[in-house]
């Protein structure tokens, strides 16, 4: 086995495994190392060199021929968008942490079990490698290992893979809609880039409002597909700056705050008070000492992956920064600094959903500009609700 960026496959070929007990005797060795043809930037070798592995081991994390397929494109898809900008001698682990992100998104809790079992007998991986490509903590993955041991011994459980993959036969690379697929979402990240160049260039005037607002009206400028917002992943407890002296992060119980005004805030997502199986977001609010107002809150349940959240009120639309997991648990949170006004005068609070209120909307739209959900709170100056209601 190599450093644990390389992807390792049976020492058996993916169609020909052996039956019955004599699977049990299945090797792992390295897969080759992929020659690029010349004038070639790498991606079409690479890409036909493991496509038959890679639709093997999303087979055993969906179960579904028809899933497993989809699975292998999109992620081929992604690292063909972000092919540049991944160093060679670390490509494996790349696509295998891409490969399970786009799995688990749509996936219950159960799946990332099955996603350590995978990448423990199947794919070779060490305990600390399974951790590195789940962003989460070796203990956790630890405790799912010797759960799974106690249930079934290691060499069954990697029988019982090499089984479910008898007769498998991968079906053929779609290369070219691979590459037409990755290069439409390596342009539209481009498009990202270069708006934020411009407003670094922008007039004096453009830097009178907030960060993330935008003018009344220039929403407007792309009717009906938003441009897609930033967007970060994040592993359990990484802290983000959403103001100076705020942070904002996740762990998998729920969505943290922590302000110099209240450094313990918690909004719980497992608890039952959140419906995860209808969509939803929250928002919550809190005044800084510069007069700027910090708004942020939870989205759930959503039938689509978020790619923008936008917060409007009094003729402005500001758009938010979106944070999620990794494996993406139906779950995450967003945030964004604003400039003061009438509507935060009651200082930090809460607000609550009102239809036809008039007080501030936000909206969570996936890639294609498709509304995912849509709620309007009711202003925070007409009903606050305290922030010690947060949870501590």
């Amino acid at each position: 086995m190599n450093t644990g960026t390389g992807i390792h496959r049976p020492g058996v070929r993916v169609g020909a495994h052996r039956r019955g007990a004599a699977a049990a005797g299945v090797r792992y060795v390295p897969l080759r190392p992929v020659r690029q043809p010349a004038g070639d930037d790498g991606f079409t070798a690479y890409a036909r060199d493991r496509w038959p592995g890679l639709v093997a081991t999303s087979l055993l994390l969906t179960e579904d021929a028809g899933a497993a397929e989809e699975l292998a494109r999109r992620t081929l898809v992604r690292v063909c968008a972000r092919w540049r900008r991944i160093p060679r001698d670390d490509v494996d682990f790349h696509v295998r942490r891409c490969l399970l992100r786009v799995h688990l998104r749509a996936r219950r809790a159960g799946a990332r079990r099955r996603a350590v079992l995978v990448l423990r007998y199947w794919s070779g991986l060490r305990e600390p490698e399974i951790a590195q490509v789940l962003g989460c903590s070796v203990g956790a993955v630890r405790a799912v290992v010797r759960r799974g041991a106690k249930e079934l011994q290691p060499g069954l459980r990697q029988a019982g893979f090499a089984a479910a993959l008898d007769g498998f036969v991968p079906p053929a690379l779609p290369l070219a809609e691979i590459r037409a697929a990755g290069a439409l979402r390596r342009r539209r990240r481009a498009g990202v880039v270069a708006a934020g160049c411009a407003l670094l260039l922008a007039p004096p005037a453009v830097y009178a409002l907030a960060p993330g607002e935008v003018p009344a009206g220039a929403a407007g400028a792309s009717p009906g597909r938003p441009e897609p917002g930033p967007v970060r992943v994040v592993a359990p407890g990484e802290r983000v700056s959403a103001a100076p002296g705020v942070d904002v992060w996740l762990t998998a119980d729920g969505h943290h705050w922590s302000s110099p005004r209240s450094p313990a805030r918690f909004r719980a997502v497992d608890d039952g008070n959140l419906d995860r199986s209808r969509p939803g977001v929250s928002l919550q609010g809190e005044r800084l000492d510069d007069g700027t107002y910090v708004r942020t809150g939870v989205f759930h349940g959503l039938a689509g992956d978020p790619a923008r959240v936008e917060v409007r009120e009094g003729g402005r639309t500001v758009t938010a920064d979106v944070l999620t997991l990794a494996g993406s648990p139906g779950w995450g949170a967003w945030y964004v600094r604003t400039a003061g006004g009438d509507a935060e005068a009651a200082g930090d609070t809460a607000a609550q959903a009102v239809p036809g209120a008039g007080g501030p909307a936000v909206t969570v739209y996936d890639a294609a500009g498709k509304v995912l959900v849509r709620a309007e709170f009711e202003s925070a100056a007409v009903r606050a609700v305290p922030v010690g209601s947060w949870r501590r």
